[in-house]
C-alpha cells in the first residue's frame, strides 16, 4: 500500500538530506516521489539502467552489489532504514546506475525523482550545500571501509561491524540480515563469519539469542576491532 502523504513527510522529514528542505521545498519533492515495496530477493535496478530516481528505505534493508564477469556477487553497501542511496548519480555525465539493488527483505522505498530534485538545487544553495556535506560523510566512510576491507584481519571487520550495528546505551540488537550477505559485505566467507562469532561467544563478549545478539562486553569488543 502506498505511504500517505503525511507518512511520506514524516520519513522525508526524518532523513538528515531532507530534514533542513523548506515546507515548499518538501512538497516538490513529495508530489515528485512514489513508493515502492520490494520482497525479500526482488531486485530494484540493475548495472547499467538509466537513473531515474534515488532512494529512501523507509522499512527493510536492500543490498547494492556488483557481478564479476564469472558471476560472482560482491556486496558494496547494505542501506537500511532511514538511510538514502543513489544520489550521487544525479551529477554523473552518464546517469546510470553503476551497481545493482535488491532487497534483503520485505522492503518499502521512498524513490525520490533524481531530475526534477536536481532542477530544484539549483535554485537552492542551502541545499546544494547539504547534500554535498551528506555526499562528503558517505565517502569518508567509504574511504574508511577500504582501509578496514584491506588491512585489518576477518575478526577486526566482523568485530567493527558489529559495533557499528550497537545503538548508543544499548547492549543488543537484532542481526536481521542474513550472515552470507554480511560475510559478503566484509569479504570474509560465511564460515568464517561464523566462526568469529562463535570465537567472541566462547570469550564471554556476546551472546546469541535467536537473531539478537547481545554484547555484554563493549570494551572488549572494542579491543578487538583494533587488533
Amino acid at each position: 500500500m502506498p505511504l500517505s502523504s503525511h507518512e511520506l513527510t514524516t520519513a522525508l522529514k526524518q532523513s538528515h538530506l531532507f530534514s533542513c528542505l523548506t515546507r515548499q521545498q518538501l512538497e516538490r519533492v513529495i508530489s515528485a516521489s512514489k513508493t515502492i515495496e520490494l520482497d525479500e530477493g526482488q531486485q530494484l535496478f540493475s548495472q547499467g539502467d538509466r537513473l531515474t530516481c534515488f532512494y529512501l528505505v523507509q522499512r527493510g534493508a536492500v543490498k547494492l552489489f556488483r557481478l564479476s564477469a564469472e558471476g560472482q556477487e560482491k556486496v558494496i553497501e547494505i542501506v537500511q532504514r532511514g538511510h538514502t542511496f543513489a544520489e550521487a548519480m544525479m551529477f554523473m555525465q552518464r546517469p546510470d546506475y553503476p551497481v545493482s539493488c535488491a532487497a534483503l527483505q520485505r522492503t518499502v522505498l521512498i524513490g525520490i525523482d533524481a531530475h526534477d530534485f536536481k532542477a530544484m538545487l539549483s535554485s537552492s544553495v542551502d541545499t546544494c550545500l547539504l547534500l554535498l556535506g551528506d555526499m562528503s560523510l558517505r565517502l569518508h566512510k567509504l574511504v574508511n571501509e577500504i582501509g578496514t576491507l584491506t588491512l585489518d584481519s576477518g575478526t577486526c571487520r566482523v568485530a567493527n561491524y558489529l559495533l557499528q550495528q550497537l545503538p548508543d546505551e544499548q547492549d543488543s540488537f537484532d542481526l536481521d540480515i542474513a550472515k552470507g550477505v554480511i560475510a559478503a559485505r566484509l569479504s570474509i566467507k560465511p564460515e568464517t563469519f561464523s566462526r568469529i562469532i562463535r570465537n567472541l561467544r566462547e570469550k564471554g563478549i556476546l551472546s546469541i539469542d535467536g537473531h539478537t545478539i547481545t554484547v555484554h562486553d563493549r570494551r572488549a569488543l572494542e579491543a578487538v576491532s583494533l587488533q
